[in-house]
């Protein structure tokens, strides 16, 4: 395969499909925009058991979430695990140094926290374009500690 039969290192140039999916929830480089159906949402976070809903938090410049909040059967869930912010807010992950080590790793790819336990750490990102971030702790993941940051 050449540079001129239409393939990129992800697969098909223009699809956003290849290995991994990417695209999709499966892979990683997913990220949701705001004409899609909230299934896709609600299908992340279907695992999470602190999970009822989105909580608004637009209008705000900056926005926190713990990290080692009690849920899926211990200190594994970020609360609130799905906020709705404004284009430009910071969100600011902040750990309760309960339920081991934990990190915020984006689903796309992006810049990402490290594995820490300590209390007090925290990780902040700004988010600038409208879209359905989705994130989760690696360690963690299969418990159900996910979340979702919505920008509108």
């Amino acid at each position: 395969m050449g540079p001129r039969d239409g393939m990129g290192p992800h697969g098909q140039r223009g699809t956003g499909y290849g290995p991994g999916q990417r695209g999709t929830m499966m892979g990683p480089h997913y990220r949701q925009t705001p004409g899609q159906s909230t299934t896709s949402l609600e299908s992340w976070m279907s695992d999470v058991d602190n999970y009822t809903d989105i909580v608004d938090r637009t209008g705000r410049t900056q926005v926190a979430v713990a990290v080692g909040a009690t849920g899926n059967g211990g200190n594994f869930a970020y609360d609130p695990p799905v906020i709705r912010v404004s284009p430009g807010t910071t969100v600011r992950w902040e750990w309760t140094g309960q339920g081991g080590t934990h990190d915020v790793a984006f689903v796309d790819g992006s810049r990402s926290s490290r594995l820490t336990a300590t209390a007090g750490a925290s990780f902040e990102r700004r988010f600038g374009r409208i879209g359905t971030y989705l994130y989760y702790c690696t360690p963690h993941r299969t418990l159900g500690m996910k979340g979702a940051v919505v920008v509108e």
